[in-house]
């Protein structure tokens, strides 16, 4: 429905529906909150990255390891989900520096860290600042998305692959030589990205002055699909994201050990696979969004789980230069599945945006840390080998997707 009084504020902005109108996307608020994406989860890869320092200083074994993951996973994770309900009702444009503030704290305390409790508290306040985070940032990611959706998340998401692609890499050329403490070094990217939140948050207050963020302006649930058709797809999504980042955890968890014990590979030349294994899950976020948008979301969550099982079968059988080739398409083709799996989410639920988002990218960081916790178990008692043996088979799990209904001219964009 046209406005009737606002006649000079753009339409398209917090019209999160529909259309079939130009609208604008504000490439410059993508930018930055996918910058600001790329510090938060920079700092929380920093975590898993200088694990190989910290079971040489503090005599860790991987249980103990797989507990602190759990610990800053599990906190995003149970918090999220509250979060978005509540910036759903009343969106708070300025939680997001308070968000990367908690993060910051959570760095210095892991920086200084000599016991496995304070690594525990580290962890669990740079879990706090991503609950706050992820929520309404991947609403404003929608809001200047000018209906391009699927692109506006990729954007986003992009953002955090790319920090946590950076985080062993940074780990490699900082922290191994310079030890723990170097974690405090990253602290002035912190405050940078506290300062260019504000200025987002700025930026969404006066979008909300003009026009309702809230869900008046969302389509309705999409035509044809009864209330049990979407808590079946909801289902059959939390089934798809349990065989994600269960597999994303024994590669960004434990891939270094894996590599260190079954080649041995210094620790340096491990953490430099890792950051390829984790730049191409950067790469296929990009790929995902536009795709999805163009294509529909359907097909690509149906490509990007199940396409990776061949590759992941192969990579326990494979020599090291092998091994570092198979992990970049399963990088690229696993990674595309999370903006269509987000976007698809929050077309099943239509003005939840900031629940939906709170749900998904809350089980992104609970399965992970779960998963985290459950593989570093299993490895301790078997070998990191027999786990990636075991976890190979666990994109087989995508054959759920034949359940998800193909609503693609329903809500394209």
């Amino acid at each position: 429905m046209p406005p009737t009084s606002q006649t000079a504020v753009p339409k398209p902005i917090l019209n999160l529906g529909a259309a079939p109108a130009p609208q604008k996307t504000f490439f410059f608020v993508l930018a930055a909150i996918s910058f600001c994406h790329l510090l938060n989860d920079m700092v929380q890869s920093l975590i898993v990255a200088i694990y190989p320092n910290l079971q040489k200083s503090l005599h860790l074994d991987l249980a103990q390891f797989g507990l602190i993951s759990l610990t800053y996973q599990i906190t995003a994770s149970l918090l999220q989900p509250f979060v978005g309900i509540y910036t759903d009702k009343h969106p708070q444009p300025f939680s997001l520096p308070v968000g990367m503030g908690f993060t910051l704290a959570g760095m210095m305390v892991l920086s200084r860290a000599a016991s496995f409790e304070m690594l525990l508290i580290g962890g669990a306040l740079v879990g706090v600042g991503s609950s706050i985070f992820h929520p309404e940032s991947s609403r404003i990611a929608r809001v200047a998305s000018g209906g391009k959706h699927g692109l506006a998340q990729s954007l986003f998401q992009v953002g955090g692959n790319g920090g946590s692609s950076l985080g062993p890499l940074l780990a490699a050329l900082v922290v191994t030589p310079y030890g723990q403490g170097s974690v405090a070094w990253f602290a002035p990217a912190a405050i940078l990205g506290i300062f260019i939140l504000f200025r987002i948050g700025a930026w969404y207050q006066s979008h909300m002055a003009r026009k309702d963020s809230g869900a008046q302006h969302e389509r309705k649930r999409p035509a044809n699909l009864s209330r049990k058709t979407v808590l079946v797809s909801l289902a059959v999504l939390i089934g798809l994201m349990f065989s994600k980042f269960f597999y994303l955890a024994s590669l960004s968890n434990y891939y270094t050990f894996y590599l260190i014990k079954k080649f041995g590979v210094p620790v340096a030349t491990s953490q430099r696979y890792l950051f390829l294994f984790l730049l191409s899950t950067a790469v296929g976020t990009i790929l995902g969004g536009p795709i999805g948008d163009r294509f529909g979301r359907r097909l690509v969550i149906w490509f990007s789980i199940l396409g990776v099982l061949p590759f992941t079968l192969l990579l326990p059988h494979l020599n090291l230069f092998w091994t570092g080739v198979v992990t970049i398409p399963i990088g690229l083709i696993l990674a595309s599945a999370f903006s269509a799996i987000v976007v698809y989410a929050q077309d099943l639920l239509p003005g939840r945006v900031g629940m939906v988002s709170g749900i998904f990218f809350g089980l992104a960081f609970g399965l992970g840390g779960i998963g985290a916790a459950a593989l570093g178990w299993l490895a301790d008692r078997t070998g990191v080998e027999y786990v990636y043996q075991l976890c190979a088979y666990l994109p087989a799990i995508g054959f759920l997707a034949a359940l998800l209904p193909n609503f693609k001219k329903a809500h394209s964009a």
